[in-house]
């Protein structure tokens, strides 16, 4: 299979849905996509700005500044002490990197990649490109002999579920019988909501308590677009097992997969900065507490969704129905068909509107409510 092959791209099917929106009295409330409206933090622009002059070809392994803030960062937020710069590697965003870990690892035909039952598709299109066999199964007993490759996702995207320690652990367990590289998504890890996330860490797959401080053949990604608003300057990076990321380094150099080195001087910056990050946590805290409630009003359900950046919600029927009710109020939201065939009558929101169009479909919606 190759690019030429793949499906049309899903979201194309959402337009109609979207140009009804835009007819609503007061406008679009566009609430699908998790794509930031803040701005970037000053801190990192003018670290960007200051690292313009870039005439020489970036390190694809990162710049020693960068892999050692990386590092540290890990240490600091979210306790994984240890790393070097041996154990990290930027990326050009996560979603590329997730897309062509597969490939970058050498899978192919015959191989089976797993991911979580309630997917970003990326999972299942990295696994394709290769011709490998993406296989969605969410229990690591249920993970069979073959698989090459692991994905979870802690915060899920799209339903906001959080894997504990003893259920990573379980999950690094199973990976190690099957020989399998364990790749954890870990992207909106600093937007605990709910239950124990509301006071405590997200844990990462590299955590010592559930590792035992051995990371072999664990990989943890992470991108800056959400917790400090770089989805523009695509801004990830990749921690775990060196022989892994010296893997993934030499396919990257021979790719030319290389993060632009004003974009590493401004994520340097950004990883040693927290108070942006907590800043930034507060507008979609306050985001989630007006809108949370109004879902719930206008009768759909919220199921898991205890960290993250979306609601994950049902009314009992087709998403693609939902999408339409809402659609008439000005409402565009994600149907849950595009995370896999397990979920057809969930819809995803998004946090990522400006306070304003929040409050606004949170009105239009209670206006609704029986």
């Amino acid at each position: 299979m190759g690019v030429a092959d793949l499906a049309d791209y899903p979201w194309d099917a959402v337009a109609p849905y979207a140009e009804r929106a835009r007819r609503h009295p007061d406008g679009i409330v566009d609430l699908s996509v998790g794509s930031p409206v803040d701005p970037t933090p000053g801190v990192v622009a003018d670290a960007l700005r200051a690292a313009t002059d870039a005439h020489a070809y970036p390190l694809t392994a990162g710049t020693p500044a960068l892999r050692e803030a990386i590092a540290a960062w890990y240490a600091r937020r979210r306790g994984v002490p240890g790393l070097t710069p041996a154990h990290v590697l930027p990326t050009v965003g996560s979603k590329e990197l997730v897309a062509l870990l597969p490939l970058l690892l050498g899978l192919g035909a015959g191989d089976l990649v797993v991911h979580p039952r309630a997917a970003y598709p990326t999972y299942d299109v990295g696994a394709r490109l290769v011709d490998a066999e993406p296989l969605a199964v969410d229990d690591p007993a249920q993970w069979p002999a073959g698989t090459r490759l692991v994905w979870i996702n802690s915060p899920g995207n799209p339903d906001g579920r959080v894997l504990d320690r003893a259920q990573l652990r379980a999950a690094v367990e199973r990976a190690r019988e099957l020989g399998a590289v364990l790749a954890s998504d870990e992207c909106y890890a600093e937007l605990g909501w709910d239950g124990p996330w509301a006071d405590a860490a997200v844990p990462s797959v590299l955590d010592p308590a559930v590792t035992d401080g051995d990371t072999a053949g664990l990989l943890s990604v992470y991108s800056l677009s959400k917790q400090s608003n770089l989805a523009g300057y695509r801004a990830a990076f990749i921690a775990g097992d060196p022989a892994i990321v010296s893997r993934v380094l030499t396919a990257r150099r021979h790719l030319g997969l290389m993060p632009p080195a004003p974009v590493q001087a401004a994520m340097a910056v950004a990883l040693g900065d927290d108070a942006h990050v907590a800043a930034q946590k507060e507008r979609y805290r306050t985001r989630r507490a007006v809108l949370k409630p109004a879902v719930e009003a206008a009768g759909f359900r919220i199921d898991e969704s205890e960290a993250g950046l979306y609601l994950w919600a049902t009314e009992g029927r087709d998403a693609w129905d939902s999408l339409s009710r809402l659609a008439d109020l000005g409402i565009l939201a994600g149907p849950g068909h595009f995370y896999g065939p397990h979920h057809p009558q969930h819809i995803r929101l998004s946090l990522t509107a400006t306070d304003e169009r929040i409050a606004a479909a949170a009105a239009r919606l209670r206006a609704t409510a029986g």
